[in-house]
């Protein structure tokens, strides 16, 4: 099935090189920023990938360090007339769609993502039109575009349940784009299922040899993996789970040491929640030779404290979408979110006609 789609190759940028700042030249930018923020009513939204400096930055200016699933809910509370979102595009896009009537900034709009550089919407709505009887389930990392063509839109953090319930209704669903975590949700719930052949550029290159071996050197460690990482990967996993709930666990299980398998952006937190724990980087293709990632995404890596602090003076990129695409796009976001909170309060769930 998925053989016949030939998705583009997607060029992966090299790690942008910052002009390395003293902590005096550090601590000046930041108060510019913040000076800024509340110039333009704005508040700061950071995903864990992104550099510690603008996680850090986040939460001392009373905004938002998360997944992209408390992301998404962050803008839709928080009162400030501008949201700054510091991550990849797809983040800012869904920021915008949830908040259609606010301004939405990011600090380089060339930050995208490769499961969404690897997922064009005229070649995933084709693939759709092949399977009318499917329901559609997209990742959070597409385009406003590809969620406007679905049904549901889901989060590593929330896909089980939701694609567990549709499979308990009978629903087959068409999957993309992320064949790893799609994989991996099939085998957890057993639901009928079709897959878009996309991929993680810094998940699919963590080594299950080399990280068998790591194991030995380290046997009382605890394994985080991100279900985005390789069938072989996933199954040396002591835990596997979104961003959330691998920080979770950092702080929750007994062990000292922790072989994470996800980007090492995520260590700023788990440091915060964990002082005491020792944090090893899973071993990736090249060992840190010949990467393309590294275990860092490089469209995080565009986001910085002097681009910051530029978008925020400049009042550029901005994110724009459409109010038709939003009004499309908005409908399977908001079940993803309807859903979650319904599953929070125990409330039985049903799923819209026809999908």
């Amino acid at each position: 099935m998925t053989d016949k789609i030939h998705i583009p190759n997607v060029v992966v940028p090299p790690h942008p090189e910052w002009p390395k700042l003293s902590e005096a030249e550090k601590a000046t930018l930041k108060e510019k920023i913040k000076r800024l923020l509340k110039k333009q009513d704005a508040v700061l939204v950071a995903h864990y990938y992104t550099d510690s400096a603008l996680q850090n930055l986040a939460e001392e200016t009373g905004g938002c360090v998360a997944d992209s699933l408390e992301m998404a809910r962050f803008g839709t509370t928080h009162k400030a007339s501008t949201l700054v979102v510091a991550g990849v595009r797809f983040m800012g896009e869904t920021s915008k769609i949830l908040n259609n009537e606010k301004r939405v900034l990011m600090p380089d709009l060339a930050a995208t993502c490769s499961l969404d550089e690897g997922c064009p919407y005229e070649l995933f709505a084709s693939f759709c039109d092949e399977h009318p009887d499917h329901t559609v389930v997209v990742y959070a990392n597409t385009s406003a575009r590809v969620k406007a063509r679905s049904d549901w839109v889901v989060t590593s953090g929330i896909a089980l349940p939701i694609i567990r319930h549709l499979a308990e209704k009978g629903e087959k669903i068409l999957w993309g784009p992320d064949r790893h975590l799609g994989h991996y949700v099939q085998k957890l719930t057993g639901a009928e299922m079709i897959f878009w052949p996309g991929s993680c550029v810094v998940h699919e290159e963590f080594r299950a040899v080399a990280l068998e071996r790591l194991r030995k050197v380290h046997p009382d460690a605890a394994v985080l993996v991100h279900p985005e990482s390789t069938e072989a990967v996933i199954a040396q996993a002591d835990v596997v789970g979104s961003t959330t709930a691998l920080i979770e666990a950092v702080a929750k299980l007994p062990n000292r040491e922790f072989i994470v398998a996800t980007d090492k952006g995520i260590f700023n937190k788990m440091r915060q929640v964990a002082p005491g724990k020792i944090l090893l980087e899973a071993p990736t293709v090249g060992e840190g030779a010949t990467c393309q990632s590294c275990a860092y995404c490089p469209w995080m890596g565009m986001n910085s404290l002097q681009n910051l602090a530029e978008v925020l003076e400049s009042g550029k990129n901005e994110v724009h979408v459409s109010a038709e695409l939003a009004e499309k796009a908005r409908i399977p976001i908001r079940r993803m979110l309807d859903f979650a909170e319904n599953l929070k309060r125990g409330v039985c769930i049903s799923s819209p006609s026809g999908s």
